[in-house]
């Protein structure tokens, strides 16, 4: 939604906003030029309005929404204004039940960087740029699919890219069968000639008539990383191309699973025509998405890592590549499920990815567009966890574990890492736990 507000900005329309909370991101908008407003209050609504634009995870029974609905105002959804955005334009569409944000940015800026030149709509802040918008003379656009509500198939692909298909959104799709049959629907949205880029082994149902598979290493796939070296934090690889070899790649960020969305992104690159020194350079380049495998501190005996994580998918990628990256540390997973429903759907698969970690605490969940369920909070999971059990702590409580227990406790030998996870509020959280251990 930031994104489009940022698309109508930079062509000189007047655009405001409401949003639930305040946070860095609606911030930094304000401080852009348009206005946001935090209470749902029809006083606070423009009545000017030429265009109301909405995601669906906005409540059915917001004040707002729903004034201007009943009072005839053209009110769109998010993903139709995408829709008429790019239906002139050259379209890369990256979807995923994870890995699209990454893949996404990734992808955006191989293209800006090597000079190709891009419109990006992103799901995520680009650390390069400290932002998930920006604009190109090129009629070409890299855009988040998102597959909520079934959005993506608005769009209307020349390169479509598929990270993975996973069931979730079940509150939305009912079952993982409606979850693949959305995704094959959304192959199928391709424009004649166009290129399917897919995850080796993600469903065979998702066909074209061009199509490339990519892996992290197996060389069945079209694309894949070979010679794979951890270094310092990062890693290095040779990208095995349909076309070509590009050898000793460089990306600096943690996370095996993100070798593979590079791989995805290069593999883009790649057959675009885009030089491999220019690829290499900017693969060396990227510094990440904010709040992706994210590095807020990076010293001996200390590492903090926040990440978006809420899906038990994200969630193994996000501890396997803390665990091989730091395999001596001891480490702490701070996590906020999201969704009463997703937390119902998934607590035995949440209970299994998180009785990896050493230490977990559970913060209460996020409820975002959702009523509560009964019987349904942060416990479902620790009830369903093997060995230890996890501590539930309050926003305030975590805050005095790690000023207190966790400082004065944590393990200067072997050294700590401490992660946050979590798609609702905790992002604002990480400032203050950052303060604290440095401190």
């Amino acid at each position: 939604m930031s994104a489009l507000a940022r698309y109508f900005h930079s062509k000189g329309i007047a655009v405001s906003g409401y949003d639930k909370t305040e946070t860095p991101l609606t911030k930094a908008l304000e401080q852009e030029g348009i206005p946001v407003h935090y209470e749902d209050d029809i006083n606070e609504a423009p009545k000017d309005a030429d265009w109301v634009v909405y995601t669906p995870a906005v409540p059915k029974n917001h004040k707002e929404l729903n004034f201007y609905k009943e009072r005839g105002y053209t009110v769109l959804k998010r993903s139709e204004v995408l829709q008429q955005i790019t239906e002139s334009s050259f379209n890369i569409c990256v979807a995923g039940t994870h890995g699209k944000t990454t893949t996404t940015t990734m992808i955006a800026h191989l293209l800006r960087d090597s000079g190709y030149g891009c419109n990006a709509f992103l799901g995520g802040i680009a650390a390069n740029y400290n932002t998930n918008f920006w604009g190109s003379e090129k009629e070409v656009c890299v855009i988040e699919a998102d597959e909520y509500d079934r959005s993506f198939l608005r769009l209307s692909p020349d390169i479509a890219v598929v990270t993975a298909v996973d069931p979730d959104h079940l509150d939305i799709y009912g079952t993982e069968e409606n979850v693949r049959r959305a995704f094959a629907d959304f192959a199928q949205r391709l424009k004649p000639g166009g290129l399917l880029i897919r995850k080796l082994g993600i469903g065979k149902e998702l066909k074209a008539e061009r199509m490339w598979q990519y892996s992290l290493q197996n060389d069945q796939a079209n694309a894949y990383a070979a010679n794979i070296k951890i270094e310092d934090g990062g890693y290095r690889f040779d990208a095995v191309l349909p076309s070509q070899i590009i050898d000793g790649v460089r990306l600096n960020m943690g996370g095996m699973h993100n070798v593979e969305n590079m791989i995805a992104a290069i593999t883009v690159a790649s057959s675009l025509n885009i030089d491999q020194d220019k690829i290499k350079a900017a693969v060396a380049s990227f510094k990440g998405v904010k709040r992706r495998f994210e590095y807020i501190i990076r010293r001996k005996g200390l590492v903090f890592i926040d990440d978006y994580a809420h899906h038990p998918e994200e969630l193994k990628a996000l501890i396997n590549g803390v665990k091989t990256l730091f395999p001596q540390e001891k480490c702490t997973l701070i996590f906020q499920p999201h969704l009463y429903s997703r937390t119902k759907d998934f607590a035995q698969e949440f209970a299994a990815v998180l009785s990896r970690v050493d230490k977990l605490i559970l913060l209460p969940i996020y409820p975002a567009r959702e009523q509560p369920i009964p019987g349904i909070e942060s416990n479902r999971i620790a009830e369903k966890m093997d060995g230890g059990a996890p501590e539930i702590m309050t926003k305030d409580e975590l805050l005095d574990w790690v000023g207190n227990e966790f400082s004065e406790k944590r393990n200067r030998a072997f050294g700590e890492v401490i992660i946050t996870a979590g798609a609702g509020d905790i992002d604002k959280l990480v400032g203050l736990i950052k303060s604290s251990l440095e401190n």
